[in-house]
């Protein structure tokens, strides 16, 4: 059925539930899995912020707590992958917008199934705020898996 799996994590409730459902359907197909988080590029306006602030090197720390919070993320998700028994690499996607790191990745590796958690927000708070699961659903060549 499906031989390369995709599954996002930010590290979020959502997102491991995401990672849970995607490690058992691996689980039970054979298939391979990469855990992917992303990191947004660092913005020039808080950039601007943080050297007014006194930071000497805004970029370097911004990447620095990116990096952190990537590693955070994959680690909760590797945890959970190894007492499920399954073998997983891990990738952090730097300086991309979520849903399209996800998307380009997926297609860069082979996958076959991307597997996204969703907050489920709704009304106004789905407009404010936008849906990255919907962003990979409109993006995405391959078949998504949507975890709610």
């Amino acid at each position: 059925m499906y031989k390369k799996i995709l599954i996002a994590t930010d590290g979020s409730p959502a997102s491991t539930k995401a990672v849970e459902q995607g490690l058992a359907l691996a689980k039970a197909t054979g298939a391979s899995v990469l855990l992917v988080t992303v990191t947004e590029m660092w913005s020039a306006l808080d950039v601007a912020t943080a050297a007014e602030s006194g930071v000497a090197n805004p970029v370097e720390q911004y990447e620095a707590l990116a990096d952190k919070s990537a590693e955070k993320a994959l680690s909760a998700a590797s945890a959970i992958a190894k007492s499920a028994g399954v073998a997983a690499e891990t990738l952090h996607v730097r300086d991309s917008a979520a849903a399209e790191g996800v998307v380009a990745t997926a297609k860069e590796r082979g996958s076959d199934l991307i597997v996204a958690g969703t907050h489920g927000r709704r009304g106004l708070n789905r407009l404010f705020l936008g849906s990255q699961a919907q962003k990979i659903l409109q993006l995405s060549e391959v078949p998504v898996l949507v975890v709610r």
